[in-house]
């Protein structure tokens, strides 16, 4: 089986789990014997392709003046948009729309329909008109490669799941990671929305990675329950590595917030909990590593509870920086508002550091030895820290049994139920 993939991100250049998930997964299927193409944006060079074929969109060229372009244009849906959009943070980044249209035949002025394009591969000003030419060139991709079924993650990708099965005619299999609903609570976006919706229409099949998303996708989409598949994420057994070199020097206590910083990952909540305990005891520093745009929020809110000389703001840390933060921690905490899933517990908890997380997560449905709490519950987030960082009995409990736990969660078995996903497909399409 060869499967057509479309994203956004892959390792090592990531801004959140999205990436790590599709890295995981493509690693599985090929262990399920299932080929990947994996189309992204831009391609760096220095991907770790042993898994797929990555194909860089940039490197498609696209004429304007031949009939088999002139075919795109009617499967390509173009967006015009004179704002930043970009996805993972609050509703105040999504401003000043002006415009959404189709474009089939008229004369083109827009970079999206040059001979050459340069991905910028970022979530920058021009997403909109990079989330356009990327479906068309995948529309282009789809003529030209041999594959079975195509498979489009998050809104970003779907339109180009979209032309891509209007271009070839084959099966679609969309991924929700994450709805809008969890980036921005009830103030969404509709661009972003209807995007999300008519890809999951368009699809024969949707992959969930939590029954909480499933929900969603479901009563706030929707999307036919019969077409909603639930298959759970997991974590890479492959990458933890020998960390015992790393050496603490200091004798607090660390507890660890790893995450953007948006409204999506309750990072107030965070420091409302840090203010509590350090009422009790000042024998504890908090971390905030992430960036995001409540960041400059969160520090004016740390430096109006006085408590800046026990917190750290670390910025953005990815790959052995994110390894090193987690040797150093005792607590590793969620707070999620709306958490589809949450893979970073689980690298958490496979380098030996108990976990608190939120009720409002996907991941919170699987783990058994985890600490689970209301995110809005202060109190109880203060008390679970406290618990962890004050009795070694609970600590040690936490580290041996989840790791043990997280060591059950292989991509090997997500491959399997997403491989069983595109037969599924493939048969329903065969009826057809």
């Amino acid at each position: 089986m060869r499967v057509l993939m479309f994203g956004w991100e892959f390792p090592p250049h990531i801004t959140g789990g999205l990436g790590t998930a599709c890295f995981g997964l493509t690693k599985g299927l090929a262990k399920q014997g299932v080929d990947v193409i994996f189309v992204v944006p831009k391609a760096y060079g220095d991907e770790d392709q042993q898994a797929v074929r990555l194909v860089n969109a940039s490197d498609v060229t696209f004429d304007l003046e031949s009939k088999e372009s002139r075919e795109f244009w009617s499967r390509v849906k173009y967006m015009e948009v004179g704002s930043n959009i970009i996805p993972y943070v609050s509703p105040e980044e999504f401003s000043k729309v002006v415009e959404k249209k189709k474009k089939t035949g008229e004369t083109f002025t827009s970079q999206v329909f040059s001979k050459e394009y340069k991905f910028s591969g970022v979530y920058g000003p021009n997403l909109m008109e990079e989330v356009s030419r990327y479906a068309l060139i995948a529309s282009a991709i789809a003529l030209k490669e041999d594959f079975d079924v195509i498979h489009a993650h998050d809104w970003l990708c779907y339109p180009a799941g979209i032309a891509a099965k209007k271009s070839s005619g084959k099966p679609l299999v969309v991924h929700m990671h994450a709805t809008e609903f969890d980036r921005t609570g009830e103030e969404v976006n509709d661009i972003v929305y209807n995007m999300e919706r008519e890809g999951m229409e368009a699809a024969d099949l949707v992959i969930t990675v939590s029954n909480m998303t499933r929900n969603t996708v479901i009563n706030r989409y929707g999307i036919d329950h019969n077409k909603v598949i639930t298959v759970y994420n997991a974590v890479d057994q492959g990458m933890t590595k020998e960390l015992s070199h790393i050496k603490r020097h200091l004798k607090e206590k660390i507890v660890t917030f790893l995450g953007r910083v948006t409204f999506q990952k309750g990072p107030e909540y965070f420091i409302e909990a840090a203010n509590k305990i350090l009422k009790k005891d000042d024998n504890v520093r908090f971390v905030m590593a992430g960036s995001g745009d409540l960041l400059n929020k969160m520090i004016e809110r740390v430096a109006s509870l006085h408590i800046a000389d026990k917190f750290h703001f670390t910025g953005f840390l990815k790959g052995e920086s994110v390894d090193r933060m987690f040797a150093l921690s005792d607590v590793f905490v969620m707070p999620s508002v709306s958490e589809p899933f949450g893979i970073v517990p689980l690298e958490a908890m496979r380098i030996h550091v108990p976990v608190v997380i939120s009720k409002q997560s996907g991941v919170s449905e699987i783990l058994k030895h985890a600490l689970k709490i209301d995110f809005w519950d202060v109190d109880a987030m203060a008390d679970a820290i406290y618990g962890i960082c004050h009795y070694n009995a609970l600590s040690e409990t936490f580290k041996k049994h989840g790791k043990e736990e997280v060591e059950s969660l292989k991509w090997d078995n997500a491959a399997l139920k997403v491989k069983e996903v595109y037969q599924k497909a493939l048969a329903s399409d065969k009826q057809n």
